[in-house]
């Protein structure tokens, strides 16, 4: 019998490319848009493979599930996907770990950028006619500064390259970073305090678990220096959003600049689209047209790695029948 692969995520006019990859085993498609309906829930528990993008795969989902063999998370997070129940079931889960490093790092870097150059004063004062040399704020050399990046898998460890290629000192800190890889990358791997306390500019690149959630909190906010600025291109809820808001308002810190936030999109009352000090983009740091096209062509191909029998590439959990 022909596998089963249902296509669940909304976020693309077609599946034109998928199809084509899974044509190879003549893989029947069910393109269900989201998971919400109880269509896509009862096609679902027919799939032999499920793939998706952000939509919450729940544990009920998982054990209503009479065939899968695999659930491919068509990008890089995986906080949505209770991968412990996947795991209890004989499901693997696999992600596409490397298909937008170029362009999450280069994202971040941008936000820095934008902070250290004071860019958002600098538009603000054009459009309204000042020509002022000054308007982006109280402004210093990057090249005397430094790069703190927390988490540095591969996108973490891209962003900590093109800070030491504009010429900032780079510390990062990621308990499961060995020190070969630091020092390949031109950096000083310190503690987390240590990293807040020195950084002046702080870049979040680690993956959403229940150790990391909240790791930008009252508390390490109160650590960083007064000039220093935030950025966020990983997820959203690694960082306290309240005590960030206070953070910035009180002058704790200098600004923040975020890529993600913890409910998306932002409601249009939103506190942070009122404070000028805090950027937002609108998760939009995985985006090029080349990245649009390698995780659909990832996701599909390890779909079809699965199904015929083989190991996947980018696996999260491990299967006692290994």
């Amino acid at each position: 019998m022909n596998p089963t692969v249902v296509i669940a995520y909304p976020g693309f006019g077609d599946i034109d490319i998928e199809r084509e990859i899974l044509s190879a085993i003549d893989a029947r498609i069910a393109h269900v848009g989201n998971l919400d309906s109880e269509e896509a829930k009862q096609a679902a528990r027919q799939a032999d493979a499920l793939m998706v993008t952000i939509q919450p795969v729940s544990a009920a989902l998982i054990q209503s599930m009479e065939r899968c063999r695999l659930i491919c998370r068509v990008g890089t997070g995986l906080d949505a996907i209770d991968i412990p129940a996947a795991t209890a079931r004989g499901i693997w889960v696999t992600y596409a770990p490397d298909y937008s490093i170029d362009e999450v790092s280069t994202h971040a870097i941008a936000l820095l950028l934008a902070q250290a150059r004071g860019l958002p004063g600098y538009l603000g004062a054009t459009r309204q006619g000042r020509w002022d040399a000054e308007a982006g704020g109280v402004l210093y050399r990057l090249s005397n500064q430094t790069l703190g990046v927390i988490g540095c898998g591969r996108i973490g460890q891209a962003t900590a390259a093109k800070g030491r290629g504009l010429g900032l000192e780079v510390i990062v800190h990621d308990p499961y970073l060995d020190a070969a890889a630091t020092e390949g990358l031109g950096a000083r791997a310190v503690d987390l305090e240590t990293l807040l306390r020195s950084a002046d500019y702080i870049s979040l690149h680690a993956p959403l678990t229940a150790e990391t959630r909240h790791l930008i909190n009252a508390q390490t906010l109160g650590l960083m220096k007064p000039t220093a600025y935030l950025v966020n291109a990983a997820r959203g809820a690694l960082i306290d959003e309240d005590a960030l808001l206070t953070a910035v308002q009180t002058g704790q810190i200098a600004g923040a600049a975020l890529d993600v936030l913890a409910v998306e999109p932002l409601a249009p009352d939103h506190p942070f689209l009122q404070e000028e000090r805090i950027l937002l983009t609108p998760h939009a740091g995985w985006y090029s047209e080349e990245s649009k096209v390698d995780v659909r062509v990832q996701g599909a191909e390890e779909v079809t790695r699965v199904l015929r029998g083989e190991r996947p590439r980018a696996p999260v959990n491990r299967l006692r029948k290994e």
